[in-house]
């Protein structure tokens, strides 16, 4: 009986690892074209080398053509197995770098959507001192739900976080940063927009957009009265939604504030259709040391003491 030839019988070498990033990043961004500006290197040879990483590994990882791009069923599980590989590489790195004391390496972190106009900018500040003390560091921010972040963060795709507090998850640890306050908004164009007094009655007759996303029970609480007529996956959608005219719907008061200081959107019943959002920063429990990280969370940590404090330090 012939015996089937044993994939990457070798070392695994710097030249697959470099095909397995290009791999990850052709998967990312959902085919070669797109990939294209990413990796900063011709179709074509995204093409050879996505041929090299497939004769390597003597599997059939993707199908391209006219039909588009798609991953076979082994191309899924080199994927995955790449992201842990990948990982690994970079906390070795990491780690062996913490020997050192000039920081190098990368930092990997998730943030949820439309906090960058949020008045405290804790995380732009930590992110620009740990640049001051390591020039060489990489920065790396994606742009996911919650949920998808805290499982990037509990296997090591992503050393650390900053979502909503709602349900804490034994793995992760959490670092309270701050508060966001939301309210109820309508837009320019809307019944309610200009009138002097709205009841609760109004406000349950028009139709509303719901967060498709998870809540805690006080925000839930909030938006059982209103006519849940659309729902949106992020804020962004939900603004879309109320930017029509055509639905009520709650904001971040930091992100709705340009919208209202145009006089195209208004809160509606700031009193009582209010709510906070606590955020948190995670990282996972029991992670290997990583100076990189250790460093963004000392900067964190630093912004996040009253002012007076920190104005003691600098003494």
């Amino acid at each position: 009986m012939s015996r089937r030839k044993e994939a990457l019988g070798g070392q695994v070498s710097d030249a697959d690892l470099r095909l397995l990033r290009i791999y990850r990043k052709v998967v990312e961004c959902g085919g070669f074209s797109a990939a294209e500006v990413e990796l900063n290197i011709s179709r074509a040879a995204i093409s050879m080398a996505m041929n090299d990483l497939e004769t390597r590994l003597g599997l059939r990882l993707c199908q391209r053509g006219r039909s588009g791009f798609a991953l076979t069923d082994e191309g899924t599980e080199v994927f995955d197995a790449s992201l842990q590989l990948l990982a690994s590489v970079e906390g070795f790195r990491t780690r062996v770098n913490g020997l050192h004391a000039r920081l190098k390496g990368e930092l990997n972190i998730g943030i949820t959507d439309n906090l960058v106009t949020m008045p405290e900018m804790l995380i732009t500040d930590a992110l620009s001192a740990l640049k001051e003390r390591g020039p060489d560091v990489r920065i790396n921010i994606r742009m996911i739900p919650p949920n998808d972040i805290e499982l990037a963060v509990l296997d090591g795709r992503l050393h650390t976080g900053v979502i909503p507090t709602l349900k804490p998850l034994p793995g992760l640890q959490y670092r309270a940063l701050y508060e966001e306050a939301s309210q109820l908004y309508c837009a320019s164009g809307h019944p309610l927009f200009d009138a002097e007094h709205v009841t609760g009655q109004q406000l349950a007759q028009c139709d509303a957009v719901v967060p498709a996303y998870a809540q805690t029970p006080e925000i839930k609480a909030l938006h059982e009265p209103l006519k849940a007529a659309a729902s949106a996956t992020d804020r962004e959608g939900i603004a879309f939604l109320i930017l029509s005219g055509r639905y009520l719907g709650y904001l971040p008061t930091h992100y709705a504030e340009r919208w209202v200081r145009d006089d195209r959107m208004r809160a509606l019943n700031p009193r009582e259709c209010h709510y906070l959002t606590h955020y948190s920063a995670i990282t996972r429990k029991g992670a290997p040391p990583n100076l990189v990280l250790e460093s963004y969370l000392e900067e964190l940590e630093r912004l996040s003491r009253p002012a007076t404090t920190r104005s003691n330090e600098t003494r």
